[in-house]
């Protein structure tokens, strides 16, 4: 909308919304939405430029409707959820720093994010097991699944255990023995697809069930998302910028969604580290590990961002080796952050 309003992004900082939980009663074979889930969405925007109104609560609001659509079919918008925008202008020292007749662009917070590459097995596979639950395959051949998927992973040596949350759809459930039946087709499902995984994997599907207690003891939906009536959400509690939650991995404090493309550090970098991360290894690929630690200060050039590089070298080799090729990779992709941040607003670098 600024673009097409302004032809350039001026101040905003979408990223406080919270999702608070409905109520929702269910039993085997339907279900209703007793109070809706409400959905949040606040922090700071610009609303006029030049004494000029822009229609920031309408695209709020189209936007929020629009990925609920795309990622929550079972959701009704205008019944099962209640939209509120809490958006306010923001200061005049912040919204300075997207002037025209800036010098520079300037970072408008004080922040610091890191990213690596490569990920490790355990890594990709919790990521390729999330992605199949929720792909168009999985969901054509298991239509009563739902979209809300959490998987964590924990290895021990060779062995990997899976513990997978996904909800059932209440409609499409008849009785406790269907629920039980369907989920053992679902894990028998995902060991097919996975059985040449490098681990032995214990999958473990909604583990919270239990037999003989009804529709009190199965994970059943009725909109595809604990979100219904058990589970609330708020940004920056959820996946990093990389799809992961990584608890053995240095990360960022800052929530990626949301946030000023052209300006903020936290959404930059938050994507610039991995990716450049990610570009070294490349070019190195010898390199067992490589972390990439970008920081700034408010008011300082958004573009030129405090940066240091860690590596795990492998065995024998020399620091000296690798760094003309490391300080290439960053110098050039640095040099080209007003490209990278345009692509950051077209989408092209995911979030989440």
């Amino acid at each position: 909308m600024y673009l097409d309003e302004l032809g350039g992004i001026p101040h905003y900082n979408i990223d406080k919304a919270l999702l608070i939980a409905g109520q929702c009663a269910k039993q085997f074979g339907s279900g209703e939405v007793v109070r809706p889930m409400e959905f949040i969405i606040g922090d700071r925007a610009t609303f006029s430029v030049g004494g000029r109104a822009l229609p920031v609560e309408h695209f709020a609001l189209a936007a929020a409707i629009q990925w609920i659509a795309g990622h929550l079919p079972a959701v009704r918008p205008d019944r099962d959820v209640s939209l509120r925008i809490a958006l306010a202008p923001g200061s005049e020292e912040l919204s300075g720093v997207y002037r025209e007749s800036a010098p520079f662009i300037a970072s408008n917070d004080t922040s610091a994010a890191s990213g690596y590459a490569p990920t490790s097995p355990t890594e990709q596979l919790v990521l390729a097991v999330e992605r199949y639950l929720n792909s168009s395959e999985f969901k054509a051949d298991f239509p009563d699944t739902g979209q809300d998927v959490k998987v964590l992973g924990i290895r021990t040596d060779d062995d990997l255990a899976l513990t997978v949350a996904m909800p059932l759809h209440c409609a499409a459930i008849a009785s406790e023995r269907a629920y039980f039946r369907r989920k053992n087709d679902i894990v028998q499902a995902s060991r097919r697809r996975f059985a040449d995984a490098p681990f032995a994997l214990d999958w473990r599907l909604n583990g919270l069930d239990c037999p003989g207690r009804g529709p009190t003891g199965t994970y059943l939906t009725l909109t595809g998302t604990s979100a219904e009536d058990g589970d609330s959400g708020q940004v920056g509690r959820g996946n990093r910028a990389n799809g992961l939650i990584a608890l053995s991995r240095p990360s960022g404090g800052e929530a990626t969604a949301g946030k000023n493309p052209v300006a903020h550090p936290g959404k930059i970098y938050s994507v610039l580290s991995h990716r450049l991360a990610a570009l070294v290894h490349a070019r190195c690929p010898d390199l067992a590990e490589v972390y990439v630690h970008l920081a700034a200060r408010i008011g300082s050039r958004v573009d030129r961002p405090w940066t240091g590089v860690q590596v795990v070298l492998p065995s024998g080799g020399a620091l000296g080796d690798y760094e003309p090729a490391i300080h290439d990779v960053i110098e050039r992709e640095l040099a080209d952050m007003s490209e990278f941040r345009a692509a950051l607003i077209r989408g092209a670098h995911p979030v989440c």
